[in-house]
């Protein structure tokens, strides 16, 4: 087929893309701006047109555009004009993964790594929401099984028509509540269909919401406050790595800090286990390097650390954040620096509390602008709802060698060279703490 993908340039789109150009079909797409990841399309040999253009649709069989793609947009209207089968990515799923054995890894906070973990456990394709540092990639094509390893995604309901075998659910927090026009029982209905259309479900027994489920569905259960033991923190190359103890099986190690690590890769254990030897397993698991932008190290010397976090919800920030208090312990920083991006004005309001509490224990708070993603600006009072903190508002931060440099009205108000700096947000603050901004 031919299949072009308007808004290429989202990782979950770029995704789906990669996987169908690796599978022979002739891959072609659109985006706003010109990004590192159209640019690696590029390079792989696909055509992408900078911006949107109706002149970019041909003679495609499909097109396919993502969540925040408007039916008014020029390529959309020129696909429809020509005849051209046009649908958002959650309904083009059901045609893209149809054929597959999918183990399908859902939730609020978790389930990049999560899926990295498994793809570094099991053979097989794998489309992940983040880039996987085993593969260098977010894709991985393998033509010698049918099993996908996939992150499904909830923010557009699209994790329902993933084809799940296996129904993976790490958490079931409220998210992307807009989508779901803040109805609660609708958002947890699409997980429990979700949930019920997989033969073989891995859940997390202690999510508020998924323990409703103990006596409606047959699933393998991980109870993490007592399954997941022994857990200790060491370095190993001065690169961060969780042991723990899992059920009967043993002692495993994951790259990684925290509970949450242990969590992550306990369900993915089990989820490998139906169909492998737990020893493989455990050896597998030893390959898992971690996920860019997730407790990334990107400058590393005797005085400072500089982390680069994705994580833009509250309980994976407050996770992460434990992390980061271990790490520094173990280095013997007495100095926590952490710059946030908000990321979407509704995110941050509907889970402000939860923000304003997830910051405990840093030395200083850097807060950025919000990062909008297309929402219209909204009120928020950061100076006054996080004045509990050491807290400065700044408009970005630069970075030079292993200095950040933080920057209000056009003024370098402050410059960070000591301790352990941590920046959180999946906006463009990942380009700036690394520098590349």
């Amino acid at each position: 087929m031919k299949i072009h993908f308007i808004g290429i340039g989202g990782i979950g789109i770029s995704g789906l893309a990669q996987y169908m150009h690796f599978k022979g079909h002739t891959v072609s797409g659109s985006d706003i701006k010109d990004t590192p990841i159209t640019q690696k399309l590029v390079k792989m040999g696909i055509n992408i047109t900078v911006p949107h253009s109706a002149n970019a649709i041909t003679d495609q069989d499909l097109v396919v555009h993502s969540a925040i793609i408007r039916p008014d947009n020029a390529e959309v209207v020129a696909a429809k004009e020509k005849g051209i089968e046009v649908l958002a990515r959650r309904e083009a799923l059901l045609k893209i993964l149809d054929d597959r054995k999918v183990y399908s890894v859902a939730g609020a906070h978790g389930k990049s790594t999560t899926t990295a973990i498994l793809a570094s456990i099991m053979n097989g394709s794998a489309i992940i929401g983040a880039e996987s540092k085993a593969f260098s990639s977010n894709v991985r094509y393998d033509e010698t099984t049918d099993i996908m390893l996939f992150e499904a995604d909830e923010s557009d309901g699209s994790f329902v028509n993933s084809n799940p075998y296996c129904s993976l659910v790490i958490n079931a927090e409220p998210e992307h509540m807009e989508y779901y026009d803040y109805n609660h029982e609708r958002f947890y209905d699409s997980y429990r269909t979700f949930i019920k259309s997989a033969p073989f479900k891995v859940l997390n027994a202690e999510d508020p919401f998924l323990e409703t489920l103990k006596d409606e569905v047959d699933a393998t259960w991980l109870y993490p406050s007592t399954d997941i033991t022994d857990i200790e923190y060491v370095l190993i190359n001065n690169e961060p790595h969780t042991r723990f103890r899992l059920k009967e099986l043993g002692s495993f190690n994951v790259w990684g800090f925290g509970k949450h690590i242990a969590l992550d890769a306990a369900l993915a254990i089990l989820a490998a286990h139906e169909s492998m030897d737990i020893e493989i397993i455990r050896e597998n698991l030893l390959t898992f390097k971690g996920i860019k932008k997730r407790f990334d190290i990107v400058g590393f010397e005797k005085k400072s650390v500089i982390i680069d976090d994705y994580g833009h919800h509250p309980t994976e920030i407050k996770a992460t954040f434990e992390s980061v208090k271990e790490y520094a312990l173990l280095k013997g920083f007495d100095k926590i620096t952490a710059i946030w991006q908000p990321h979407k004005y509704s995110r941050t309001i509907d889970n402000l509390d939860a923000f304003i509490k997830c910051f405990q224990g840093v030395q200083e708070l850097i807060i950025l602008p919000v990062w909008a993603v297309g929402e219209a600006p909204r009120d928020i009072d950061f100076e006054d709802k996080f004045k509990q903190y050491n807290l400065t508002m700044a408009d970005k931060i630069t970075r030079a060698n292993n200095t950040i440099t933080v920057v209000k009205d056009n003024k370098n108000l402050e410059t960070l060279e000591h301790g352990l700096i941590i920046g959180f947000g999946a906006g463009d603050i990942t380009s700036q703490i690394r520098g590349i901004a």
